[in-house]
């Protein structure tokens, strides 16, 4: 295909992969417990990593008022209802 096309959204390609049987296994499991299939199991979970990645590395711009605002937010201590909630909750880590 040229550079200057995009291809269509609605047509498939095959993407093959080699993979180790105990690690097809637990796709398997794991896709039959959402009801899906291993190739939709396995390309929602691509999509998803893939997504993922590229937003780790989204540039976020914004002008100087808005990033100080950011700035002050962030030096704020955490308080309110659902925090203290939060702090009194069980620590399972904890007997």
């Amino acid at each position: 295909m040229p550079n200057n096309q995009t291809p269509n959204d609605t047509q498939t390609h095959a993407v093959n992969l080699r993979v180790r049987g105990d690690i097809r296994s637990l796709i398997d499991r794991a896709a039959k417990s959402q009801g899906k299939t291993r190739s939709d199991f396995m390309i929602d979970a691509a999509r998803r990593a893939a997504e993922e990645s590229l937003l780790d590395q989204t540039l976020v711009r914004v002008d100087q008022k808005t990033y100080d605002h950011f700035l002050e937010v962030l030096d704020q201590p955490p308080s309110g209802e659902e925090f203290e909630r939060l702090m009194s909750a069980a620590k399972p880590w904890k007997d």
